[in-house]
This record gives C-alpha cells, structure tokens and sequence, in this order.
C-alpha cells in the first residue's frame, strides 16, 4: 500500500494558483489526486506571465477570498472533498500595515478566510472523513517588524489551527497546519530580491538555503495521508532551521 497515492481523491487548494499553495496543488496532482485550485485572477491563463504558477493539470476558479460572501456564494464543481489546504495569504510592506485599513485587509485574508473556507466545507469534509491544512508561516513564532498585520494573523492562524483541530476531531476531521520558512514566492522578494537582505538571512539558516514549495508539499502529503492518522492540531515548522537559534 502506498499511503501518498491519493487517487480517487479530491483536494482543494485555497491560493493554489501560485507560490507554495501551487507546488502543493502540483504535488497532489502528481500523486493521482483531482486537484481544484482558487486564486484572484480572472482566468488560468492570466497566470501565463508568473513565474511560481504552473496550472497545468489543474481546475482553476476565481474566488476572492477576501469578500466572505463570495466565499460562501462560490459554486463548487466537485460532490466530495478529502483536503482542504488553505494557502491563501497576502501582506503589505512600506509600513502599510501600521495603518487600520491595510491591517484590516491583510488580517481578513490572512485568518478570516481561513474559517470562512472551513466553514463552507466542513460537511463535505466530514462526509469524507478529511484533513484541512493551513499554511500559516514561521512568523507565527517571532516578531516581524515591520508587517504588524502579517504577524497577527499568522499567528492566529496557528492557534485556530489547534482550536478547530479540537473541535472538529469529533466531526471526523483532521485539522493541522504547517509554518514555512523562507520560501522565494512573490510574497517574499523584498528579501529574496535583494542580494544583502537575502544573504543576511541565509545566514540564520542553518541549511544555509532557501526551501521551496515541493519542500513544502511534502509535508502537505504527509499531513493528509494516512501516514499521519493520528496528528491533530499540529503546526509542523517547515524553516530548515531558522527557529532552532
């Protein structure tokens, strides 16, 4: 038996359009499943121009997760679900976020949608006995200064991780996360862009690199496979090392 073939399996993956939500998606894929992805732009084929989206092989839908009611509107082409991997997540530099509006926009997105998508999927996911992902991030475990909003929501999402692990648990669902470290995705060229930024924190790294999103994946499989039956609530820190000091 191989507990990482999910074919016949169903998976959903919330900002799976690009970044580590998209090498998630992929990695499912690859491994037999049917995999959904949601994302912000119009069509797949806006996607041609990003570097960290590939959407082959992938059922592609435009929801904004930032409008709940679209969330809870949106209409669902598949009749059962096995994962539900929530990977959406935006943040704002500049300072932005040290003001209410920015705040509100970015925490919204960060954690709100996260149980606005739990909500709109939790009987399929009961019916099938399933597992919900959230990619929070290893900010969740320290301070980020400059990106307030980031930091919070991250941070909530770990601990509705743990809550909703609980409380589902008696629903038949498996509810557990995952925090990346420094993974090169759209979100994070502020640092990976820039050669002193990016070398100073390689330096804090003990694997001495960044991770990518099949590194990511990995745990995703796990986290969703039988190989793992028995983890709840869980947030594993995927960082290569960069908490340990």
């Amino acid at each position: 038996m191989n507990e990482l073939d999910f074919s016949g399996k169903t998976v959903l993956v919330v900002g799976g359009s690009s970044g580590i939500g998209n090498g998630m998606a992929q990695a499912f894929r690859e491994r037999g499943a049917q995999v959904h992805v949601w994302g912000t732009r119009v069509d797949a084929a806006a996607y041609a121009d990003s570097a960290d989206s590939n959407l082959e092989g992938l059922h592609y839908a435009r929801v904004d997760v930032s409008d709940m009611s679209t969330v809870a509107a949106a209409v669902v082409p598949f009749k059962q679900l096995d994962v539900l991997i929530c990977a959406q997540g935006i943040v704002r530099y500049n300072r932005e976020e040290f003001k209410t509006p920015a705040f509100a926009e970015v925490v919204n997105v960060n954690l709100v949608s996260l149980m606005a998508c739990g909500e709109k999927f939790h009987a399929m996911l009961a019916a099938t006995r399933g597992s919900m992902i959230i990619v929070s991030s290893a900010a969740a475990f320290h301070s980020t200064v400059g990106t307030p909003a980031y930091n919070a929501s991250k941070t909530g999402a770990f601990g509705l991780t743990r809550t909703l692990g609980e409380a589902w648990a008696r629903d038949g669902i498996r509810v557990n996360g995952i925090a990346p470290g420094l993974v090169a995705t759209k979100l994070t060229r502020i640092t990976t862009e820039h050669p002193e930024r990016l070398e100073a924190t390689l330096k804090k790294i003990p694997l001495r690199r960044l991770g990518t999103p099949a590194e990511m994946a990995g745990a995703a499989l796990f986290l969703a496979s039988p190989l793992a039956s028995y983890v709840l609530g869980q947030t594993l820190l995927v960082d290569g090392g960069l908490l340990l000091a």
